[in-house]
This record gives C-alpha cells, sequence and structure tokens, in this order.
C-alpha cells in the first residue's frame, strides 16, 4: 500500500509559494511563483480573482507541485485553486478525487492562506489555526436579522477540523490563536459588518474565503481537514494602507516549515 500524501490548498499562487518556501527552504516565494508575493492582491485584498494561477483547478493536475516529494508520495503537495468557496471546494474535491483514483490517496487536506483578523483577536502577523470552519453568510436575510442556514433545516455552516489533526499542527505551532475562521464569499470592508460579524461569532478571529469550501471536499471525500491562516490586516473598514502582506507571507511561510518543512 503506498503511503498517502498531506494536500495543502491554497487561494492564489502567492499563498502556495510561501507554503512551499517553508516545506522546501531551497525554494522562496519569487522563485517559486515566478513573482514577488508581495505585490499581490490575495485572498483578503479583493483583488481580480482571474488574475489566479489555479494550476490544478482546471489544468493538468499532475501539474501540482509536490514540493518535498523528490518522488516520496508520502511529502506534502501544495496547489492553488482558487479564490472562494465555490471554486476551492470544486478543486479541492478534484485533487482527492484523482487522487484517490490514481491509488495516491491524501491522508489530510489543510486550507492555507492569509486573512483578516478581528482586533483583539488575532492581530497582523498571527498566526490562527480554525477550530471550526464556518461559512459566516450561507443562510437568510430577514427584517430581525441573519438566519445561519441551520435555522433554515437546510444543513450546516459549520465545519469543525479534526480533532488530531488540528492538535498536531498546534503541537508545531504552539503560539498559534486558535479559534473559529469565517469564511466569506464577500470581504468585509466596513466597521458596521466587522462589528456584526464578530457580535454573531464570538469565538471567531479571522474572515477568509476559501476554509469552508474545502472543509466539504474533504468532508465529502472522508479525509482529515483542518484551516491555517496567517493575519494580513485587520477586519473592518477597506484600507489597503493597512495591509501587510509581505509579514502575512512570511509568517506563512515560517508556520509552514514548523508545521511540515
Amino acid at each position: 500500500m503506498t503511503a498517502a500524501r498531506l494536500l495543502i490548498v491554497t487561494a492564489v499562487e502567492a499563498e502556495a509559494a510561501a507554503v512551499r518556501a517553508g516545506i522546501n527552504p531551497a525554494e522562496t516565494p519569487t522563485t517559486a511563483a515566478g513573482t514577488d508575493p508581495v505585490t499581490v492582491d490575495a485572498t483578503t485584498a479583493g483583488g481580480d480573482p482571474a488574475a489566479v494561477d489555479a494550476t490544478t483547478a482546471g489544468g493538468d493536475p499532475a501539474a501540482v507541485d509536490a514540493t518535498t516529494a523528490g518522488g516520496d508520495p508520502a511529502a506534502v503537495d501544495v496547489a492553488a485553486v482558487g479564490v472562494g468557496p465555490a471554486a476551492a471546494a470544486a478543486g479541492t474535491a478534484r485533487l482527492l478525487a484523482l487522487a484517490e483514483a490514481r491509488g495516491l490517496p491524501y491522508r489530510a487536506v489543510i486550507s492555507a492562506g492569509i486573512a483578516g483578523g478581528f482586533a483583539g483577536r488575532a492581530e497582523v502577523g498571527a498566526v490562527v489555526l480554525a477550530a471550526r470552519s464556518i461559512a459566516a453568510d450561507l443562510g437568510a436575510e430577514t427584517p430581525d436579522g441573519f438566519l445561519p442556514v441551520e435555522e433554515l433545516g437546510f444543513g450546516s455552516s459549520v465545519a469543525e477540523a479534526d480533532a488530531d489533526l488540528l492538535a498536531a499542527l498546534s503541537s508545531a505551532l504552539p503560539h498559534a490563536v486558535i479559534g473559529d475562521v469565517l469564511t466569506l464569499a464577500t470581504v468585509t470592508g466596513t466597521a458596521g459588518t466587522a462589528a456584526a460579524l464578530s457580535a454573531r461569532f464570538p469565538a471567531a478571529v479571522a474572515e477568509a474565503m476559501e476554509g469552508h469550501g474545502v472543509a466539504c471536499a474533504a468532508r465529502a471525500a472522508g479525509v482529515p481537514f483542518a484551516e491555517l491562516r496567517t493575519i494580513s490586516n485587520p477586519i473592518g473598514p477597506r484600507d489597503r494602507a493597512s495591509w501587510r502582506l509581505k509579514e502575512a507571507f512570511s509568517a506563512l511561510t515560517d508556520a509552514a516549515a514548523k508545521a511540515c518543512g
């Protein structure tokens, strides 16, 4: 029986490059991505998703970068699968299914990348591990407020991280902030929305755009899931001057090195 591998998926290539650089120090984010990731408007930046190099989302799945593999199937594969929960779910599901069909199944999948942090809970540069990945905008708006999908009787908006995988990551990253990470198709850009989300989700420490989608793909495949984020900006009014992409990418590289290197 062939040893199983770990799959790490990101939204954009710059995030994937930062992860690869941590797993394999011979690679730098610049050389791995072919560009300077600091200039990339990534997950929480609200950039043009058409610019994403979703290598494995629609292209040759054999092009997945098996960063540490060197031919070793027990290694880590890193892939950018696209921005947002739908693209992340579809791209991840495809990779998991193809790996299973080839007799090279993944033992776990991690959604990784940069994120916005709730003030006082996860500051810029912090590493965050999701206890739960929550689809915060999955539900219905009513005159009395937001109703989550659970109250509509249409499933669940909450995906819990695999306990063993979360424990392993938190052991490797003892300074990481552990809490809920929200998945949103629209990045928060006002103080009012930030306050509303903070009140609705008191255990939330960060928001991103892919975690719950990746979790759904992992759950369907029966594969353990976790979400790892580094904070690039505070959640609130959209202010590009407050984004610290360089620091967030550096923290992502360091976290990948400690967790998988």
